[in-house]
């Protein structure tokens, strides 16, 4: 059948992150050749996602939509379907097909596991008993999206050494990152490393970066390890390939995104509630809710 596959990125307000994408859009194409793929994002972007839909659309049977997105909130559960949606009234002879999201998996594991052992050896090789693990999540309001990160933060502590291995967020939810170094240094962390769980930069890898210098004097007896985001590791090619082949029907699906994320979209649409953008507000928990994910 005549398939374009759209890939669809976030957006960031930092130009350096769309670029990234941008780049990673690119290196895929190359790695696949005989693919049309095209690229398009959720929101601070000059392709979102209707015109990336449309050019999708154009001169093709089938558009599978991919999501370059780690976990699945608002945008992967409500947003997107509902542009499909649209996309499907105005294109009514082509078929979209809803690829699921990266998520939460032994290809991203095996990500952090490496991104892990990069820390530990920017520490010299400490004892992880004394080295305690913080995996710094995006956060979000949805529980499942939070879920999917404490679940990367166990597989970490069953298949390590360390003591502690906590979840922090960077926004939306607690407990933040400065919350959490104060509690493995209260439990004798002599060393601690940071692992973003982030595909690419923006605003808020900029702010990690800003505030692991300020943590850094603020506990001068502390090492504080600092990993990169994942970027343009070889696995997260292998999941978009996978998801595509998927989609196309050559290999067996894991999963699919329940009717294009209606059952979520429906939920929200009785309780009156809709996605915005704007992501500068924090909702009120308590700062002594705990990620201790072991």
């Amino acid at each position: 059948m005549n398939t374009s596959i759209l890939l669809v990125g976030h957006g960031s307000r930092h130009p350096a992150g769309n670029d990234e994408i941008k780049q990673f859009s690119t290196q895929w194409k190359k790695m696949n050749p005989h693919w049309r793929i095209e690229t398009c994002f959720i929101e601070f972007a000059d392709v979102l996602l209707d015109e990336g839909l449309d050019t999708a659309a154009r001169h093709a049977k089938r558009v599978i939509v991919v999501p370059l997105i780690l976990n699945a909130a608002g945008h992967v559960k409500m947003e997107i379907p509902h542009h499909i949606n649209e996309a499907r009234r105005r294109h009514t002879s082509v078929e979209f097909v809803y690829a699921p999201h990266l998520g939460a998996n032994d290809s991203i594991f095996t990500l952090l596991q490496r991104n892990l052992r990069k820390v530990m050896a920017q520490l010299d090789m400490p004892d992880p008993k004394t080295t305690g693990v913080i995996l710094l999540g995006r956060g979000s309001s949805d529980r499942i999206a939070n879920g999917e990160v404490a679940k990367m933060a166990r597989w970490l502590f069953d298949e390590n050494d360390h003591t502690h291995v906590d979840i922090a967020f960077t926004g939306i939810t607690y407990p933040r990152l400065e919350a959490v170094i104060r509690q493995q240094v209260a439990l004798g962390m002599t060393q601690i490393a940071i692992l973003p769980y982030y595909l690419f930069t923006g605003t808020l890898i900029e702010r990690i970066k800003r505030q692991v210098k300020r943590l850094q004097q603020q506990y001068p007896q502390i090492a504080l390890g600092h990993g990169s985001y994942f970027g343009f590791e070889p696995e997260i090619y292998a999941l978009l390939n996978q998801r595509v082949d998927e989609a196309r029907g050559e290999t067996p699906a894991t999963r699919m995104m329940e009717c294009d994320g209606c059952h979520y979209r429906q939920l929200a649409e009785d309780h009156g509630h809709g996605h915005n953008h704007d992501h500068s507000h924090d909702h009120p928990h308590h700062e002594n809710k705990s990620g201790v994910a072991a």
